[in-house]
């Protein structure tokens, strides 16, 4: 693949069009090229490796098996208490580097999560987390799109289930096709 930038040479009274040919800077899309196959490849490899989606965790979670890892609400007891993903274990990141190993077993793969896309605990969670030697992956969208996609949450009164989203998961599907 040619990832050089060429000008197609077009008479000035014919209308602009974009070709394959047409230089990246023509938009903001394309004025850094896409990366190569092979590297792009290699970055959302690692992205899977480092993320768990919402809908992926809730599935894990509601089969009859073991999932095969334990899911870590890294928040205040306040947000705790206003809302957790179901058999969730609440380790404040603040506290990880101190009890973390009292609570996890190095065998057992973490999934953190926080807030939502606009809060970074549960990055900084599973940044101390894989320091101090557990394999972890960080859930996108954190309690925000868990409650948002219509899964059951617990609160400090009990088990809740708000509607679903319709900008963030199918309403009337099992999930969405992903």
């Amino acid at each position: 693949m040619n990832n050089t930038n060429t000008q197609l040479s077009v008479p000035s009274s014919a209308p602009s069009r974009t070709t394959a040919a047409t230089p990246a800077a023509a938009n903001a899309v394309l004025r850094v090229p896409p990366a190569s196959p092979a590297a792009a490849a290699a970055y959302f490899g690692a992205s899977l490796a480092f993320h768990a989606d919402v809908s992926d965790v809730a599935s894990a979670l509601a089969a009859d098996a073991d999932p095969g890892f334990v899911v870590v609400d890294t928040r205040s007891t306040a947000s705790w208490d206003q809302g957790h993903v179901p058999g969730a274990l609440h380790l404040p990141t603040a506290l990880v580097p101190e009890r973390a190993e009292a609570l996890l077993d190095r065998s057992v793969p973490v999934v953190t999560y926080c807030w939502g896309p606009g809060c970074n605990g549960a990055t900084r969670a599973a940044l101390a987390l894989a320091r101090l030697g557990f394999q972890v992956k960080e859930m996108l969208g954190g309690f925000e799109y868990w409650a948002r996609e219509g899964f059951e949450f617990e609160t400090w009164e009990g088990r809740e289930r708000r509607a679903t989203d319709a900008l963030t998961a199918p309403v009337d599907a099992e999930d969405c096709g992903c």
